[in-house]
């Protein structure tokens, strides 16, 4: 899974595909429109996807690797909505990652990896495994 062009942007709802860097921002592609904007570094901050983890009893888990292990659990435990209860939330992430670190993993980051997950899934999928299945 190749995460490395994807931002997520503050102030900005979605995921964005990285396509320059400038000296005082970002230029960034909407995976819904394909419409290229600027975003400047005074106003947004930045998180590329690939630098996110979750925290385990004993390690930190990239989040590439959550996506798999919840690609390949969908079908076993279906993704719940994220605004249900954070204890239906809470009981379906033990499913997937049975050792996440319960006092450091919050509620509002399960929120986020289902968010990313179901814009990943719809939006850009095929794009994210594409290295893979070359090799």
């Amino acid at each position: 899974m190749n995460l490395e062009n994807i931002v997520s942007v503050s102030g900005l709802p979605g995921l964005f595909k990285l396509v320059a860097t400038r000296q005082n921002g970002l230029l960034i592609e909407s995976f819904e429109t394909q419409k290229r904007q600027f975003v400047s570094i005074r106003k947004h901050q930045f998180t590329p996807l690939v630098s996110i983890g979750i925290y385990t009893y004993t390690d930190v888990i990239n989040i590439d690797d959550v996506f798999k292990k919840v690609d390949a659990a969908v079908s076993e435990h279906p993704i719940p909505d994220h605004n249900a209860k954070a204890d239906e939330l809470r009981s379906w992430f033990i499913a997937i990652i049975a050792d996440h670190d319960e006092d450091r993993v919050h509620i509002n980051d399960i929120r986020k990896v289902i968010k990313w997950y179901g814009f990943l899934k719809l939006y850009a999928w095929d794009m994210i495994n594409e290295k893979e299945e070359e090799e």
